[in-house]
């Protein structure tokens, strides 16, 4: 029961991030499994089965919220349901013992560009209203797809900020077109899964605790993810998915490092983590001020001063 409680909070704080974020679900809830002991592929198939009803929330929190892209939605979430369905196959065929560092490192990769990404370049906000093409999303979408099912998360670290990058859809609407896609990457993903292994692993009262926490969390994510502080929750996330998976790298399961060299690597990431979220959270702060400076430039009692108007 305990185990269970635990898996729902870690279900509504992972939505409450990925809803607000676009991203972080499917890497979070992935890498509480794996250090728990659940072999790769079962963590992955849980996870996406419980995404199925958490997407869904979450899409139509968004989708009221005014959150929603249509036409992004269509054009990278078919072509990520094929590299779903095509990596969970993959995942599927791999013995575990390679499945388990394979999937740890590809979370440490989306951790590392996680961190990377959010707190040195925050959110490009230039370019916004040019449409976003085919050409573009599709080998996204497929790519981004396969990613997420072989790792058990990445749909979001991969399209969340390749589409922010590009600058050509505002951010709220970025996040709500992503997390909506992502319900036919998870349907894609669990059919993939099933087909290849059936139920076998999969611990179904785990996928409802971690769907019932997210889908408590999803409306509320909708709702915030207008005024939360993407840069500073980018290096929170990305720090706690770098340090978890580090553990599975340098473990008996990967590089098989001694006490001392563990705890030296396990020093320098949260050297590395503390200094990004306090960089992200001062360079969060300087956006703001120089954001209410223009505002105040270019307000009426402003420019009253400049020209010396004392009315």
């Amino acid at each position: 029961m305990r185990k269970l409680l635990l898996l729902a909070i870690v279900g509504l704080l992972a939505q409450l991030v990925d809803g607000s974020l676009g991203m972080a679900y499917g890497v979070t809830t992935t890498t509480l499994l794996l250090a728990i002991g659940t072999n790769p592929v079962a963590a992955s198939a849980t996870v996406h089965l419980a995404e199925i009803g958490t997407t869904l929330v979450s899409g139509a929190s968004h989708w009221r919220f005014g959150n929603v892209d249509w036409p992004v939605v269509l054009k990278i979430g078919a072509p990520g349901a094929v590299g779903a369905f095509a990596g969970a196959t993959f995942l599927a065929s791999l013995d575990t013992s390679t499945a388990k560092p394979l999937m740890s490192g590809i979370l440490l990769a989306l951790g590392l560009y996680v961190l990377v990404r959010f707190t040195f370049k925050g959110l490009r906000k230039d370019r916004l209203g040019t449409p976003l093409r085919k050409r573009f999303l599709t080998p996204l979408g497929l790519f981004g797809g396969f990613v997420d099912a072989t790792g058990g998360g990445g749909w979001g670290p991969v399209g969340t900020p390749a589409i922010l990058a590009s600058g050509r859809l505002e951010p709220r609407k970025v996040i709500g077109s992503i997390d909506t896609s992502e319900f036919l990457v998870s349907v894609a993903a669990s059919i993939g899964f099933l087909a290849a292994l059936g139920s076998q692993g999969i611990n179904f009262s785990w996928v409802a605790m971690l769907f019932v926490g997210g889908a408590i969390a999803a409306p509320i994510a909708a709702w915030i993810v207008r005024t939360i502080p993407p840069r500073i929750l980018g290096s929170l996330v990305g720090g706690v998915i770098v340090l978890t998976n580090a553990r599975t790298i340098i473990g008996k399961d990967g590089l098989a490092l001694d006490t001392g060299a563990t705890w030296v690597v396990y020093a320098l990431v949260w050297v590395a983590w503390i200094s990004a979220v306090l960089y992200s959270l001062r360079a969060h702060r300087v956006e703001v001020a120089a954001e209410v400076a223009a505002e105040s430039a270019g307000s009426p009692e402003a420019e009253r001063k400049l020209v010396g108007d004392p009315a």
